[in-house]
C-alpha cells in the first residue's frame, strides 16, 4: 500500500462503512504545503506523527515543534497494543512492521535537546519588533539601530550587543536624528524595556553564537532516510510570541539559504508548525503578508509547510488558499465561531457526493479525518472519509534517560553546546567609551587648554612640558658664565615687541661685548 513515491496515510470508507481504498500522499506534491485541524483529541499529533515517518523513509529531513512531548516516541520502536492492530486490520495495512527513526533533539532553552541560537543581525529589525510588540515609532527606532549598526560596522550578535548599541543612540540622538529622524530617549527606553522582559522569557539563550546551521537541519541517514528534527516546545510555549517568531525566523532562513530547485521528485524538506495560530495572533499586517510571501515562494526551494492547528480559522485566508494537502479531524460546532469555522473547513475541500462533507466533520471518530491530497497535475483530490494508518513508531514520550541517550549519541552533540562570545558591538562600544572617558581625564590633568606649544628639539626647554604627564619640564640651569646684566638684557628682548626697541637693545648688547 506504500511505495518510493507517495506516504501511505490510511484506507478511506467506502459506502458500506468498510474501509478499503488507500488515501496516499504524493511525495512530489509534498512541496505545496499542507494543513492539519482538529479539536483536542482527535488525533492531530498521531497524523503529524505517520507523515513524519513516510516523509523520513523517503528521506526527506523533518523539523517539528513536540508542543506536548508526545511526538518525541517517534524516535523509539513502536510497542504492540491492541487498538493499533485492529486499526491495522482494519485498513489492511500489511504487514504491520514497528520502526524507529533517526531523531535529533533541539531545544531553544538547551535543557531538553542541543540548544537553538540566532544572531541579533540574523533575526532582523521586523522580526525583533514583532517579538517585542514595539509600536510604530519603536519599530523605527529599531530600524536606524540596525542602520547604525551596518554603517559603523557593529556586529549584533547577542542581546547585550543591541541593548550597548541602543543606550549608545540615545547618546547621540541629535546627531543620529538630523540623518535619520527622531531618535527619542524615551522610544529607546521603552525598547530597553522590552528587551530586559525578552531576556527574563529566555531570550538572552536564544541569541547568540554559534549560531544554528541550516544545514543541520538536513541531514540524512547513511541508508538514505531523512532526519527527524524535534524542538521541545514545551517549556517555549510558555512565550507563545517567542516560539512564533522563531518559526518564522527559521522559515525565513531556509528561503534565503535554499537554492532554488522548482518541483523536485520530493522535497528537501518538510517543515510542521505546531499550533500555528500562535503566528497569526494579534499578527500586523505587514508580518502576515512576510509569512504569505514565505509561504507561495518557498515551495520553489523544495520546501514543504504543513500548520497544525485547532480550527481552520487560524490560518488567514491568504495563506489558506497555498496549502494544497489536507487532514481534517473532528469539529465541536456548538457556538457560531465553530460553526463557521465547521463550514470554512467543509468549503476548502472538493465534494464527494457520498456525503455530506460539513456533517461529517462533526461526526469522526477519534483517529478518523477527511483527507484531501493533491492528484496528478496538482488537482485536489476528492475527500474522503479516512481511517488514519496507526504509527510505525512509539506512541506517547520518550523517558528522560532515553533523552539524554539520543542526545549524546547525536550527529551534532558538542557543535552546539558551548556559548561563543567573539567580539562585536558590546565590546567595540565599550571600549571606545573608555577610550573617550581616559582622553577627556588627560585633557583636565593638562589644564584642559586646547592650545599646544611647538616642539624645537629642546631649544625652547623653559617651555616644553615632558611628554604623556602633563607638567611643565624643569627649566635647565643658567650658565655660571651668563651675568645679571646679560640675564637682564635677554629679558628686555623677550618684552620687546616693537622694530626701535629692537635696535636699541641690539645697540646695547655690542657695547656690552666691546667692553668684555
Amino acid at each position: 500500500m506504500a511505495d518510493n513515491e507517495s506516504i501511505f496515510l490510511g484506507a478511506s470508507r467506502k459506502p458500506d462503512d468498510s474501509y478499503q481504498k488507500a488515501e496516499s500522499l504524493l511525495l512530489q506534491y509534498g512541496n505545496r504545503h499542507g494543513l492539519v485541524t482538529g479539536a483536542t483529541g482527535t488525533g492531530k499529533t498521531v497524523s503529524l506523527q505517520i507523515m513524519a515517518e513516510g516523509f523520513s523513509n523517503a528521506g526527506v529531513p523533518v523539523f517539528c515543534a513536540d508542543v506536548k512531548g508526545d511526538l518525541s516516541g517517534i524516535a523509539m520502536m513502536g510497542e504492540a497494543k491492541d487498538f493499533l492492530a485492529k486499526r491495522a486490520e482494519q485498513i489492511k495495512l500489511e504487514p504491520y512492521e514497528f520502526q524507529e527513526f533517526p531523531v535529533i533533539f533541539w531545544d531553544l532553552f538547551g535543557e531538553q535537546g542541543h540548544p537553538i541560537r540566532a544572531t541579533v543581525s540574523e533575526m532582523g529589525p521586523l522580526l525583533l519588533s514583532r517579538l517585542m510588540n514595539l509600536t510604530e515609532a519603536q519599530e523605527g527606532v529599531m530600524n536606524i539601530a540596525f542602520r547604525i549598526a551596518d554603517e559603523e560596522g557593529l556586529l549584533l550578535l547577542d542581546m547585550k550587543d543591541l541593548q550597548a548599541l541602543l543606550a549608545n543612540l540615545a547618546e547621540r540622538a541629535e546627531e543620529i536624528g538630523a540623518r535619520y529622524g527622531n531618535v527619542t530617549k524615551p522610544s529607546v527606553g521603552a525598547i530597553q524595556r522590552s528587551l530586559l522582559v525578552l531576556e527574563q522569557q529566555g531570550g538572552n539563550h536564544f541569541f547568540g553564537e554559534p549560531a544554528l546551521r541550516i544545514a543541520d537541519l538536513m541531514r540524512t541517514t547513511r541508508d538514505g532516510r531523512g532526519a527527524i528534527n524535534v524542538l521541545a516546545a514545551d517549556k517555549l510555549m510558555m512565550n507563545p510570541r517567542l516560539y512564533a517568531t522563531f518559526l518564522l525566523w527559521l522559515m525565513s532562513e531556509l528561503f534565503e539559504v535554499l537554492p532554488e530547485v522548482g518541483d523536485p521528485d520530493k522535497p528537501k524538506l518538510v517543515f510542521f508548525f505546531d499550533e500555528a495560530h500562535l503566528l497569526f495572533d494579534d499578527a500586523p499586517k505587514a508580518l502576515v503578508d512576510r509569512v504569505e510571501q514565505v509561504v507561495r515562494l518557498i515551495r520553489s526551494k523544495g520546501v514543504g509547510v504543513y500548520f497544525v492547528t485547532q480550527n481552520p480559522l487560524d490560518v488567514p485566508e491568504t495563506v489558506l488558499a497555498q496549502l494544497g494537502n489536507r487532514v481534517q479531524h473532528a469539529l465541536r460546532a456548538y457556538t457560531p465561531r465553530e460553526q463557521k469555522a465547521v463550514r470554512t473547513a467543509a468549503d476548502t475541500f472538493r465534494p464527494n457526493p457520498d456525503f455530506d462533507c460539513a456533517t461529517a466533520i462533526t461526526q469522526l471518530g477519534t483517529g478518523e479525518a477527511l483527507v484531501s491530497t493533491l492528484e496528478a497535475k496538482g488537482v485536489p483530490s476528492m475527500v474522503q472519509r479516512t481511517l488514519i494508518r496507526p504509527p510505525a513508531s512509539r506512541l506517547g514520550p520518550i523517558t528522560p534517560d532515553e533523552r539524554r541517550k539520543l542526545i549524546a549519541e547525536s550527529p551534532v552533540a558538542g557543535q552546539y553546546d558551548e556559548t561563543v562570545d567573539r567580539e562585536s558591538a558590546f565590546e567595540i562600544l565599550q571600549k571606545k567609551a573608555k577610550d573617550a572617558q581616559a582622553a577627556q581625564e588627560q585633557s583636565t590633568q593638562t589644564g584642559g587648554s586646547r592650545w599646544t606649544l611647538p616642539d624645537f628639539g629642546g631649544s625652547d626647554s623653559g617651555t616644553s612640558t615632558e611628554r604623556g604627564t602633563g607638567r611643565r619640564a624643569p627649566a635647565p640651569r643658567a650658565s655660571n658664565r651668563q651675568t645679571v646684566a646679560e640675564a637682564a638684557i635677554k629679558s628686555v628682548v623677550r618684552s620687546v615687541g616693537s622694530s626701535v626697541g629692537r635696535a636699541i637693545v641690539r645697540g646695547i648688547l655690542g657695547s656690552l661685548s666691546r667692553g668684555r
